[in-house]
């Protein structure tokens, strides 16, 4: 039996390119579409700027869904507050990750969810967000990590949960993580379950139980998957949720 691999959508975010004439453009780093690959998924950039009736219908024609990290949810969305260390503000890139992963959820289709994606994935599903991590969580870890640092740095510890599909996944209770965020979960939603923490409590993965597959994690394992199986098999869990084979045997 031949088994098609399926195709995993993948928002995007808009990049001023310097040219002559500087031009915005759709983009994502490769590293999420060769996760993707790697897995046996076909990545499929989700372009912003679509109507929600556009987005359905794109969203009918693929198996699975990854929100990628990036700029700032825009705090307006989960009743928060703006300061000076909100940066990234894009939203037309709220409302599409909004809508893709309340649609997801809602159709039990596969999501996995990366660092700002976890932060969409939270909100879009009722919870809040800490607006920035070092200003109003004392004692808190580094979790922003410089920007002359390697993207696969090894930031700091976290604890995953034994009964978790995270646990599953990863094959372990305890791993080194990359980190390179200033917001986290503050009010979990309550279809969410914690499945790992830092050493400081912030929240480092959920996931709901009762969804085929809705896995977010607050680190960066794209960057990681040639540096740890545990990380790849992230991405191969969300692709073995999205593929026919799993569809046939569910």
């Amino acid at each position: 039996m031949n088994i098609t691999p399926p195709l995993i959508g993948c928002t995007t975010y808009r990049k001023s390119v310097p040219q002559t004439r500087p031009i915005d453009v759709y983009g994502l780093m490769p590293s999420y579409t060769e996760a993707i690959s790697a897995a046996g998924g076909i990545p499929v950039l989700i372009p912003m700027g679509l109507r929600e009736s556009d987005l359905f219908f794109l969203f009918e024609r693929l198996d699975g869904i990854v929100l990628p990290g990036g700029g700032d949810v825009d705090p307006i969305t989960y009743g928060g507050r703006a300061n000076g260390t909100v940066t990234g503000i894009d939203i037309d890139r709220d409302r599409t990750e909004l809508f893709m992963a309340r649609t997801a959820v809602a159709n039990n289709k596969p999501l996995l969810a990366i660092c700002r994606g976890l932060q969409v994935l939270n909100v879009a599903l009722g919870g809040s967000l800490w607006v920035d991590i070092p200003s109003m969580i004392p004692g808190a870890v580094e979790h922003e990590t410089p920007d002359h640092m390697p993207r696969n740095h090894l930031s700091h510890t976290i604890r995953i949960e034994s009964d978790s599909h995270t646990h599953r996944l990863m094959g372990g209770n305890n791993s080194w993580v990359n980190s390179i965020h200033h917001q986290a979960i503050r009010d979990l939603a309550i279809d969410l379950h914690v499945t790992a923490s830092a050493p400081d409590g912030v929240i480092e993965a959920a996931e709901i139980p009762e969804h085929p597959f809705v896995l977010g994690v607050q680190w960066h394992p794209e960057n990681l998957v040639h540096d740890d199986e545990a990380m790849l098999s992230l991405f191969k869990g969300l692709v073995h949720a999205s593929s026919n084979e799993y569809a046939l045997v569910r």
